[in-house]
C-alpha cells in the first residue's frame, strides 16, 4: 500500500473526501493509498526528522525487536522507543508482540507502507 504524507488544509481534506465517497456511491473502485495529513506544516515536520526516517528505513528493510532496531542504529533503545510510538501513531509502522519459543515474547516492529511519499 502506498502512504502519502502531506499538508493540506480542512476544505481539501474534506474535498478528498468527498471524491472517495462519490467513487463508493458508484461503485468504482477507491484508490488503494493512505493519506496522512497535517493542517501545520510544523508537526508533519515533527514527524519526519532525520532520526525516525533513519528507523522507518531500517524496519522496512529489515524488521525486528525494539532493541535490535537500536543496536543496528547505533541509538538509545529508549530514544528509539519513543520514535517507534509516534510512527506507529501515524499509522507508517506497527508493533506485533510475537511469542518467543521456549518462553516469553518479543515486540516485532514492521512497516506498514510498501512506499511512502512526502507531498509539501
Amino acid at each position: 500500500m502506498k502512504t502519502v504524507i502531506k499538508t493540506e488544509s480542512a476544505a481539501e481534506f474534506f474535498k478528498r473526501g468527498k471524491v472517495i465517497a462519490r467513487l463508493a456511491d458508484q461503485g468504482k473502485p477507491i484508490p488503494h493509498e493512505r493519506v496522512i495529513a497535517f493542517e501545520d506544516p510544523a508537526d508533519m515536520a515533527r514527524l519526519i526528522t532525520t532520526a525516525k526516517l533513519a528507523l522507518f528505513r531500517e524496519v522496512r528493510n529489515c524488521p525486528g525487536s525494539i532493541t535490535e532496531l537500536s543496536a543496528r542504529l547505533h541509538r538509545d533503545r529508549s530514544a528509539v522507543k519513543r520514535d517507534i510510538d509516534e510512527l506507529e501513531h501515524a499509522g507508517l509502522i506497527e508493533v506485533e508482540i510475537r511469542p518467543l519459543p521456549g518462553h516469553g515474547r518479543k515486540k516485532e516492529v514492521r512497516a506498514v507502507a510498501d512506499q511512502v511519499l512526502l507531498a509539501i
